[in-house]
């Protein structure tokens, strides 16, 4: 039974976790998000100071919490692809020190499959065949899943433009609201009448691909003409429940399709109550088993990377090479890189 150090700095947020056997032993998690916000969105060299800054603390947090020390390691897992290019080469540079250090096999890892990953941290192994809904800041894909180690990655859709949480911050930035957009528009829509704003459903009825870019030009254009007289807890409500209407629609009719009884949905927006609360009321009525890891294991974390790795090495994969590049646009077909 392996024990697994993951690393997970593809952003802004620093993350280490510890798994063995599927069982989340201790994590930390540093997040440079404050130091963003007046920029609206992410600065690449401010994150990747930041996760310098935050990284051996982390580790050393991880170790207390697991009540562990580093010659009970088994083997060092990184994020090694997609996300910002210094701040993936941070976290990889120590991953490799680590490894090297300790004399323990280095896995790269998927940053999305880590997503997956994380939901068998909460509800347990995945069964045999699943479609996953991965929406996250930069990232909107209906996936069709077999053995996360083993299987490639199939993927029904993808983003043509915007991701969900993309759509999230722009939309906030639109109306006024803090980052990031997600938390922001939720907070502001708990007030509003989804049905205030009629938006458009982009894609609907053609294939599992996405687009949101419609979308914020919508919302733009209304804001434009409202004017002073703008209801902002009406337009984040009826923007939210044209997101949320969208991906569930297309998650659940993928499942059906493709004879799947298992929905996942992971990523930072999976963390949004009302992408939920209707994932869950339309997989009910489908028949299909929904899984949602908690809003905690949504965002990024090194806990999702510690699991592919756990994943990987109980599976038999080799692991990656010492000379291990940083891939910023990994395109998704293994969880190993």
């Amino acid at each position: 039974m392996a024990v697994v150090l993951g690393i997970e700095t593809s952003c802004d947020e620093t993350g280490v976790g510890i798994v063995s056997d599927g069982r989340l032993l201790g994590a930390a998690l540093a997040s440079s998000m404050e130091e963003h916000a007046r920029f609206g969105g992410v600065v690449p060299e401010i994150a990747a100071r930041a996760h310098l800054e935050s990284l051996v603390p982390c580790v050393r947090a991880a170790f207390q919490q697991a009540g562990i020390g580093p010659s009970e390691i088994d083997a060092v897992a990184v994020t090694s692809g997609p996300g910002l290019a210094t701040a993936l080469q941070t976290g990889l540079a120590a991953a490799k020190a680590y490894a090297l250090a300790w004399d323990r096999p280095l896995y790269g890892v998927h940053h999305l499959a880590g997503h997956v990953a994380a939901d068998t941290l909460e509800n347990g192994p995945l069964p045999s065949r699943s479609v996953a809904l991965i929406v996250s800041g930069g990232h909107t894909s209906l996936l069709l899943l077999g053995d996360l180690a083993r299987d490639p990655v199939v993927h029904l859709g993808d983003t043509r433009d915007d991701a969900a949480g993309e759509a999230f911050d722009k939309v906030a930035r639109l109306l006024g609201l803090a980052y990031p957009g997600g938390p922001a528009v939720a907070e502001a829509a708990r007030d509003g009448d989804p049905g205030a704003v009629v938006f458009p459903r982009a894609m609907l009825g053609a294939g599992y691909d996405f687009s949101f870019s419609g979308l914020k030009s919508a919302v733009a254009r209304h804001v434009e003409r409202a004017g002073s007289t703008l209801a902002v807890p009406d337009v984040a409500a009826s923007f939210q429940e044209a997101v949320a209407d969208v991906l569930t629609r297309k998650a659940v009719e993928a499942c059906l399709a493709h004879g799947v009884d298992t929905l996942v949905i992971v990523g930072g927006v999976a963390a949004n109550r009302r992408l939920r609360d209707l994932a869950a009321e339309r997989c009910r009525t489908a028949g299909l088993t929904l899984r949602i890891p908690p809003p905690s294991l949504c965002t990024d974390n090194g806990a999702m990377i510690a699991a592919v790795g756990d994943l990987l090495v109980a599976s038999g994969a080799p692991p990656s090479s010492r000379h291990l590049a940083a891939d910023p646009s990994a395109p998704l077909n293994r969880a190993h890189l």
